[in-house]
């Protein structure tokens, strides 16, 4: 996961990504397709690391609209979050370590009438009060489409963890280096029954 971190955000210490306060003053929406080259921009400029052509953020977008969430005040666009839509296939290969996360297969991303399996925080870059949207963005994938599916992500920097751990990710084993997930409260296991031995996704499987 890339991003750029307002610290404040950590400050207020550990948090449940779904349990977010909803913030009226920051809109967080589905991105426009007027809005890429400004986003490409920004993610390039703001995210270290990071190389995300205009072109190819049009290629994810035209595939599933909903993959990039955007944050704006009054108007103003302060940044945005694009996440990877995961269908089984694509569940697995991220725990398996087995697809490019730079540059995914379309063939492990759920379609708009697929399950979503697991949501990959692609990246997130913003400005100012950006990061007081994420609330919204829990409000969002809180709908029927994605409620099932458990968040995951890479948190590359120390700024990265101190985020994950606010907002209730953890690192679990897997194949894919530095893996971590949020795990939604209604996918967890009662404290008395035994945890997944080997990742989240074998725990989805064993429920079926």
């Amino acid at each position: 996961m890339h991003h750029v971190l307002i610290e404040r955000a950590c400050r207020t210490g550990r948090h449940d990504f779904d349990a977010l306060p909803r913030n009226p003053e920051v809109d967080v929406r589905p991105a426009n397709r007027s809005d890429l080259t400004t986003l490409a921009e920004m993610a390039n400029r703001l995210v270290p690391g990071v190389q995300i052509g205009e072109v190819e953020l049009k290629r994810y977008f035209a595939f599933d609209p909903e993959s990039i969430l955007t944050f704006s005040r009054k108007g103003k666009l302060l940044g945005a979050v694009a996440f990877l839509y995961l269908n089984h296939r694509g569940h697995d290969a991220l725990i398996f370590d087995e697809m490019s996360l730079t540059h995914p297969e379309m063939g492990l991303l759920a379609g708009g009438a697929d399950e979503v399996s697991a949501i990959y925080v692609w990246a997130i870059a913003g400005l100012g009060r950006a990061m007081a949207g994420l609330g919204n963005v829990s409000q969002h994938l809180s709908g029927p489409r994605y409620a099932a599916a458990d968040l995951f992500a890479h948190p590359t920097t120390k700024a990265g963890r101190d985020l994950m751990v606010t907002l209730g990710f953890h690192g679990i084993p897997s194949f894919q280096p530095d893996l971590w997930c949020y795990q939604r409260p209604w996918n967890r296991l009662p404290r008395h029954l035994p945890g997944p031995r080997f990742s989240i996704r074998s725990q989805s499987d064993a429920r079926r």
